[in-house]
């Protein structure tokens, strides 16, 4: 699996830094600074110029990756947003590419970006059915670092609602293919900002369905969702427990407590492992 960033990421619109702060200190993985939708059209070109004090601000989180979501690389606007891109004193390290539907998309970005010296990660977010029809070209892509789903988007191209079985298929489709390419995919934001109990249900789902992570649109989802995808003490016990008795049992299978643990757990164990720091003071709450 790839070293890429997963876990929680939050997005904040481009055209209001007073909001870069709270975005930045609120403990995501990953925060993303926007100049697509949630920037108004007649903003947009302010958004692109403030946008570049995202990556200077003071004090942000060593444990933080920085990106941007630029806009839909068909779109007269991304051909602006890659130019001012191009000349950011500090350069994003993860660009998130929204209507991604081809291989094609990925590679107009990164000959746009690519430099000495810099190379970001690039994202893809899956939002339309043609996308979804096209994930095995997708994927295949050697620019792509992970995915994103984007249910308000693409619900609205089906004509369904939000809700969870409308948007199982899509959602297993972009697990099942981001697996088989090796790359972390990001769950959509919930958007009822006052319900966490709903937020935490989702969020379970996606994680137990194969999500590396889930994006938020305010800080105060950010604790909800790194307490279901930032493992627990006891979860890192367990692993590294399984990982000693699979080593001291050399392979096979072999019982913890009233478990039997398989190649396959003991994989899953040390994925988990390989992907938690050492160092790390975990946030998450048993499910």
């Amino acid at each position: 699996m790839t070293n890429a960033p997963a876990g929680v990421w939050i997005i904040t619109p481009g055209h209001t830094p007073a909001r870069f702060t709270s975005a930045l200190t609120a403990g995501a993985d990953v925060a993303l600074v926007d100049l697509e939708d949630s920037v108004p059209p007649a903003a947009k070109p302010t958004a692109r110029t403030t946008a570049r004090a995202f990556f200077t601000q003071p004090d942000i989180p060593a444990s933080c990756t920085l990106g941007i979501r630029i806009n839909a690389p068909t779109t007269r606007e991304a051909i602006h947003d890659l130019a001012a891109l191009a000349d950011y004193p500090v350069p994003p390290a993860i660009v998130l590419i929204p209507k991604t539907e081809t291989p094609r998309d990925l590679d107009v970005v990164a000959a746009a970006l690519n430099a000495p010296g810099r190379r970001p990660l690039l994202y893809g977010l899956i939002e339309t059915p043609q996308a979804v029809q096209n994930l095995s070209e997708i994927v295949r892509s050697e620019r792509l670092s992970g995915l994103l789903f984007g249910t308000a988007d693409y619900a609205r191209s089906v004509g369904s609602t939000r809700a969870w079985e409308p948007m199982l298929y899509a959602r297993s489709a972009l697990v099942t293919h981001a697996a088989a390419a090796g790359i972390p995919v990001i769950d959509s934001p919930y958007f009822d900002l006052d319900d966490q109990d709903g937020l935490h249900i989702e969020a379970v789902r996606v994680r137990d369905l194969g999500f590396r992570g889930k994006s938020c649109v305010h800080p105060r989802q950010v604790t909800t969702v790194a307490g279901v995808f930032r493992p627990t003490a006891e979860q890192l016990a367990h692993a590294r427990a399984v990982v000693a008795a699979a080593e001291d049992a050399a392979g096979g299978i072999v019982r913890i407590g009233h478990q039997m643990i398989g190649p396959p757990m003991v994989q899953d164990a040390r994925d988990l492992l390989a992907r938690t720091p050492t160092d790390e003071t975990t946030a998450g709450a048993t499910p």
